[in-house]
């Protein structure tokens, strides 16, 4: 089968390093519906729960931290996800780092990272260290690029919608779709033709709401969605992590109000 253009121009820039790494669909026109979710914080409840079919899920990083179950979910992660990008949190367990978390957040995951590297298992370490800071991955002649951050720094910039960085990104990236998580705000902006999209928190939305956040990329449009899941379970297990109890209720608190924790 004749490759097209588009696969040709990018045998050619993967040469030249100029992308990490890239997919095409082997279907020629095929759409496919791909799940995008990110910041799932050990919230294996939300992870389990999750209602989308999809031919393909792709995850933003930051699977551990704050939440209960971390190596429920990188098992699961691992078992059903095409693709997955570094996050900070996965950083911090997998090289030791600093997540470099906002100060409202810092004494939470302080206290939730001795749990997380003390539960996880060596290989669980080694797979979170495996993830690609960006990729670059092509669907129905589409470019996406994949990041936890933002593309320069896709570890630890928190950047807004309504930033007027996303404008510089797009015109010195040739990707058509920008997925980035990190600040737990799903949003979708389109700029001279592109699209930037964060899909929210799965496992600790910022919204004001407990939903779980995703988005989907479904026919050539991009969506965002929300779904309930059993909270309250969670909220049970965040009571028997061994961390202290004011740290187990502002956990508690952020998923049941879905934004910042109590001063």
């Amino acid at each position: 089968m004749l490759k097209s253009i588009l696969e040709l121009a990018f045998d050619l820039m993967a040469e030249h390093g100029c992308v990490r790494k890239y997919y095409f669909s082997v279907r020629a026109g095929y759409s496919m519906k791909i799940a995008i979710i990110s910041d799932v914080h050990g919230n294996y409840d939300a992870l389990s729960a999750f209602p989308e079919s999809y031919d393909e899920l792709w995850v933003l990083g930051d699977l551990v931290n704050y939440g209960p179950q971390p190596k429920e979910v990188i098992d699961l992660v691992r078992d059903k996800a095409t693709a997955v990008v570094r996050g900070n949190h996965d950083q911090c367990i997998g090289y030791g780092d600093d997540p470099r978390c906002s100060p409202q957040f810092r004494e939470m995951a302080e206290a939730t990272r001795r749990f997380t590297e003390a539960v996880v298992t060596s290989e669980q370490r080694l797979y979170l260290c495996s993830f690609p800071l960006k990729l670059d991955i092509v669907r129905d002649r589409t470019l996406f690029l994949l990041c936890h951050a933002t593309p320069s720094d896709p570890l630890y910039e928190y950047r807004t919608e309504a930033s007027d960085k996303w404008k510089d990104d797009c015109a010195r990236l040739p990707a058509d779709i920008i997925l980035i998580g990190h600040t737990h705000i799903p949003f979708v902006r389109y700029i001279d033709g592109r699209i930037i999209m964060n899909p929210g928190s799965l496992g600790q939305p910022k919204t004001g709401k407990p939903e779980a956040c995703y988005g989907v990329w479904d026919n050539g449009r991009v969506h965002l969605r929300t779904y309930s899941y059993p909270v309250g379970k969670t909220a049970e297990k965040i009571r028997r992590m061994p961390v202290a109890s004011f740290i187990q209720q502002k956990l508690i608190s952020v998923l049941q109000a879905g934004g910042m924790p109590p001063q």
